[in-house]
C-alpha cells in the first residue's frame, strides 16, 4: 500500500526536477519573473530556475530585425506619394530589461517615430526632389530613432528608404514628360545629323565643280596648246596662220561629224558638212573676236576720259 503511495510522488519529483531546467537559444534573452517580479535575465545556454516560484516571463530575439513601414504624405508640389521605410533594429544586450519591460509593443512605437519623421520632411521637398534625396530622409529617420529608442534598449542599426510610390496618375505623366525629352533630343540629334548631310553634300558639290572646272580648263589649255603647235607646223611648209586655221577648223569639223556618226545612241541632229561651212564658221568666229575686241577697246578708252 505504501509503495503505490510513493510512486505518484517520485513521478512529480520528477516532472519538478525537469521543470527545474530549461534551455535558451544562442542570440536570445530569457526574462526570469519570481511570484511576478523580475529576477534576472538569462542567456543562451543551459538554464536552472527554481520550480514553481521562478517563471520565463518572456524571451527576447538578439538578432538584427527589420520593420517594414508604409507611409503615405503629401510633397511641396501638392502630390500623394507613398514611402516604404525599413527599419533595421536590434536590441541591446545590457539592456534587455528596459527592451522587455519599458515597452509593450515596441513595433508600435517605431511606427510611430518613423511616421512622424516622414510626415515632417517630405512635404518640404518636391517629387522630384524626394527621389533624388531619399537618403536624407532616411538619415533623418535614423537620427530620430535613435535618440528616441535608445533609452527603451533598441539601437538602430540602419533606416532605408526602399520604395517611392507617387499616384499613378503622376507616374504616367512623370513617363510622359520623360517621352517628350527623350523624343525632343532624338528630333535634336536627327536635325544635326540632316544638317551635316546637307553640308558634306554642298561641300562635295563645290568640289566636284572646282575639279569639272579645273579639267575643263586644262582641257581647253592643252587644246590651245595643240593648235598652237599645229599652226607653227603648217607655217613651217609654207602655210600662213589664216589658212592653217582655216584648214584646222575644217579639219575639226569632220572630226565632229565623224564621232557623232559613230555613236549609236546619239539623238538626231541636222549639221552642215560641206567644207564652206567650216570656211564661214572661222570667218564668223574672227568676226566676233573682232566686235568684241573693238567694244572692249572703246570701253576702256570712254573710261580714261571719265577719270581725267
Amino acid at each position: 500500500m505504501g509503495t503505490y503511495f510513493l510512486i505518484p510522488l517520485i513521478f512529480l519529483g520528477v516532472i519538478i526536477l525537469f521543470s527545474s531546467f530549461f534551455i535558451v537559444k544562442q542570440q536570445t534573452a530569457v526574462a526570469i519573473e519570481r511570484f511576478g517580479r523580475f529576477q534576472s535575465i538569462r542567456n543562451s545556454g543551459l538554464q536552472m530556475k527554481i520550480p514553481l516560484v521562478d517563471r520565463v516571463a518572456g524571451r527576447l530575439s538578439l538578432k538584427i530585425q527589420q520593420l517594414d513601414v508604409i507611409v503615405e504624405t503629401k510633397t511641396l508640389d501638392d502630390v500623394f506619394v507613398k514611402l516604404k521605410i525599413s527599419v533595421q533594429y536590434v536590441v541591446i544586450k545590457t539592456k534587455v530589461y528596459d527592451a522587455f519591460y519599458k515597452l509593450e509593443y515596441p513595433h508600435d512605437q517605431i511606427t510611430s517615430y518613423v511616421f512622424d519623421v516622414v510626415r515632417a520632411e517630405v512635404p518640404k521637398m518636391k517629387l522630384d526632389d524626394v527621389f533624388v534625396k531619399k537618403d536624407d530622409i532616411a538619415i533623418a529617420v535614423k537620427s530620430e530613432l535613435q535618440d528616441a529608442m535608445i533609452n527603451y534598449g533598441f539601437d538602430i542599426i540602419k533606416t532605408l528608404v526602399t520604395d517611392i510610390d507617387p499616384d499613378a496618375q503622376v507616374k504616367e505623366a512623370m513617363n510622359r514628360i520623360n517621352a517628350s525629352e527623350r523624343e525632343k533630343i532624338a528630333a535634336q540629334f536627327e536635325g544635326d545629323a540632316a544638317r551635316i548631310l546637307i553640308v558634306e553634300k554642298a561641300k562635295a558639290e563645290a568640289e566636284s565643280k572646282r575639279l569639272q572646272g579645273q579639267g575643263i580648263a586644262d582641257q581647253r589649255r592643252e587644246i590651245a596648246r595643240g593648235l598652237e603647235e599645229s599652226v607653227e607646223v603648217l607655217n613651217k611648209v609654207g602655210i600662213n596662220s589664216q589658212e592653217a586655221s582655216a584648214l584646222i577648223v575644217v579639219t575639226q569639223h569632220y572630226d565632229t561629224l565623224q564621232s557623232i556618226g559613230e555613236a549609236t545612241n546619239t539623238n538626231l541632229i541636222l549639221l552642215p558638212n560641206s567644207p564652206q561651212a567650216g570656211s564661214d564658221m572661222l570667218n564668223n568666229m574672227v568676226a566676233s573676236f573682232t566686235a568684241s575686241n573693238q567694244i572692249g577697246e572703246a570701253m576702256k578708252s570712254e573710261n580714261n576720259k571719265k577719270i581725267k
